[in-house]
This record gives structure tokens, C-alpha cells and sequence, in this order.
């Protein structure tokens, strides 16, 4: 019998959906990308989930629990932008341990509607249980979308241009920090230790409160550039690159010198004595958006704000490499966050 931790996420998700044929006309598109997408009218309607486990996914230890919140709501809403569509509602379903206060459930809400207000989507439903395992969450985001703007991963072609959002590798560089405090305090008896983060904030907030790229998007449309393909990075460049090259029958070149990283970031790296390449590939939970888009878009490419040109599609038998400062090439591996071999 095959160990579940080799298959991955997304292996096992394929395993276990191959033999489902969509029987209603209204399933666009099902299993295998960031959104499923419906047909019921005029405009497409978007759908994601997400299941977010303690122990698994977040350490109540140092997650405040109205961070915790407005994350679980950000991480389906950039689902939804990583289709190049809107969100509009979500609903929360949670399991709750006996361990929990109504006032922390509270807590959490409060984080659940602070991202509800400022994405401008509506709570519609969800659902709680008792939980013998601590603390569930799975939220799940809908939202719609013109059917010629929907962007899937399968898009990419040969030459096209590949771009990303933002920076990389801080949401795990702030995943690290906290992680480093947590074994420090466990150390100590005295209760009073207090960490240091000074100068840390922006890998803190890059950890425990992202936000969804909208305004990408809205620059996007703004440039007049509809991607060929577009996935959110939340498991690491690295698992996302491949995601697109599989998905479009495609290979790929990403240069090491234009991969965008924050200073904080490459000094956090220095002191972890970590490579600072492979925690931006692969650190995963940036949930910047990865994109190509034709090479007829270069100039307008150029003058984005919100995301930097990092390489270019190939054709599949060419592979797909980071080509590193010193022009070698070394072959991308996906790295990135696996549940289960984390669990």
C-alpha cells in the first residue's frame, strides 16, 4: 500500500478524483484548479475551499485568534482572484474543542468579519461541531467572474512571459521567527519572557495576516493584460511553476537575479543561515499571484507596479530550471508545503 505523504496534496487529490465524470452542464470546470467554476447564467460562479487543521496549519501558541480569522477568509478569497474573478460570499463551518470559550470563538469571528469588510464579501453560512482534535476551520469562498476572463493554469504557451506579485520567501521567514521564539520560551521557566521582533514586523504581518493580491488584478485590467494562466502561491514558487507547466504542457525558465525578495527577508535568511533562493522558492504562504502572459505584453508588463517579470515559458521537452546568477541551471523540484508531510 502507497504512504499517503508520497502522493502530496495535490497527487492524492488526483488519485482520488480521476474516475468522477461531471454529469450536469452547469460544472464548467471541477477538480484541478484554484477554483471549481459553474454555469448558472449570464456570469461563471467561482468555488473554493479550504480545511485548516491546528497542529497542522497554524500553532495557537503564537497565531493570535483574530489573525487567525481574517488568514482563514484571505486564503479562499485569493483563490478566487487566481481565477481573475470577484469574490462575493463566503461560509465558515468550524470544530470546536472543549477546550475553547465562547469569548475565543468570538476572537476568531472578529478576524473573519475584519476580512469580510475589507474585501466587501458577505458571510452566508457555515457550520460548527464538537471536536476531540482542537480546533477545525473550512471556509468556503464564492465568487463569479465573465466567462472570458476566467483564467485557469492551462493557459500557458511557449514564449510566453512569467510574472509574479509582490515578494517571496517573507511569510516563511516570519513563520521561522515565531517558531524560534516558541522553542526559546519553552525553554525557560520564567513566564514573563517576552520576544523581540523589532524590526520584524513586515515578516510577522506576512505570516499571520496576509492579504489577497485584488489589486493586482485590478492593475491587470487596468494595463488591458489577461493572463494566459494564473495560480496564488501558497504552497512556494517552485510547486506553483510546475502546477502551470503540467497543466499546460509547457516548460520553463526563472532566473535567479529576478526573483523579487524583501530586505527584511534576505537579512532574516543571513541570521537563520538559511539559502535565501530556495526559502523564496519554496517557503510557501506568500499567496502572491504567479501569471504568464503573452510576449506581446512585454511593454505593458513593464510598467506594472504590483508584479516583476521573472522568465519565460518554454516548450515541455526543454524542462524546467532556475537559471542561477552564475548562468547554471538547475532543475525546479517541487519543495513546497505538503500536509502530510508535515502532520
Amino acid at each position: 500500500m502507497a504512504e499517503i505523504s508520497t502522493l502530496g496534496e495535490f497527487g492524492l487529490i488526483d488519485h482520488l478524483t480521476k474516475n468522477f465524470v461531471s454529469k450536469n452542464q452547469s460544472t464548467v470546470r471541477g477538480v484541478g484548479d484554484d477554483c471549481a467554476v459553474m454555469n448558472y447564467g449570464d456570469k461563471r460562479t467561482l468555488i473554493t475551499t479550504d480545511l485548516l487543521l491546528e497542529g497542522i496549519h497554524f500553532d495557537l501558541r503564537y497565531v493570535p485568534l483574530k489573525h487567525l480569522g481574517y488568514k482563514s477568509v484571505v486564503v479562499n478569497l485569493s483563490d478566487v482572484y487566481a481565477m481573475n474573478g470577484t469574490p462575493r460570499q463566503v461560509t465558515v463551518s468550524l470544530g470546536i474543542s472543549k477546550r475553547f470559550t465562547l469569548e475565543h470563538i468570538e476572537e476568531l469571528y472578529s478576524g473573519i468579519r475584519l476580512a469580510c469588510e475589507e474585501y466587501g464579501v458577505d458571510l452566508v453560512g457555515g457550520d460548527t461541531s464538537a471536536s476531540v482534535t482542537g480546533l477545525l476551520i473550512s471556509i468556503t469562498a464564492i465568487g463569479e467572474a465573465d466567462e472570458q476572463d476566467i483564467v485557469y493554469r492551462n493557459g500557458a504557451r511557449d514564449t510566453d512571459l512569467i510574472c509574479v506579485s509582490g515578494d517571496l520567501g517573507a511569510a516563511y521567514m516570519g513563520l521561522q521567527l515565531l517558531e524560534r521564539e516558541r522553542q526559546v520560551a519553552e525553554g525557560l521557566k520564567d513566564d514573563t519572557f517576552q520576544p523581540d521582533f523589532a524590526g520584524k514586523e513586515y515578516l510577522l504581518e506576512r505570516q499571520l495576516k496576509p492579504e489577497a493580491r485584488r489589486d493586482v488584478i485590478a492593475e491587470l485590467r487596468q494595463l488591458g493584460i489577461r493572463p494566459t494562466s494564473m495560480m496564488d502561491v501558497s504552497d512556494g514558487l517552485s510547486s506553483e511553476l510546475l502546477h502551470i507547466c503540467k497543466a499546460s504542457g509547457v516548460g520553463c525558465r526563472v532566473y535567479e537575479d529576478r526573483i523579487p525578495i524583501d530586505y527584511q527577508t534576505a537579512i532574516q535568511a543571513e541570521e537563520f543561515n538559511m539559502n535565501l533562493v530556495t526559502a523564496a522558492m519554496n517557503g510557501g504562504e506568500d499567496y502572491e499571484l504567479l501569471f504568464t502572459v503573452p510576449l506581446t505584453d512585454h511593454e505593458k508588463v513593464q510598467q506594472m507596479k504590483t508584479a516583476h517579470l521573472i522568465g519565460r515559458i518554454t516548450k515541455s521537452e526543454l524542462g524546467a530550471y532556475l537559471v542561477s546568477r552564475d548562468n547554471q541551471e538547475l532543475e525546479i523540484r517541487a519543495q513546497g508545503w505538503n500536509a502530510f508531510n508535515n502532520a
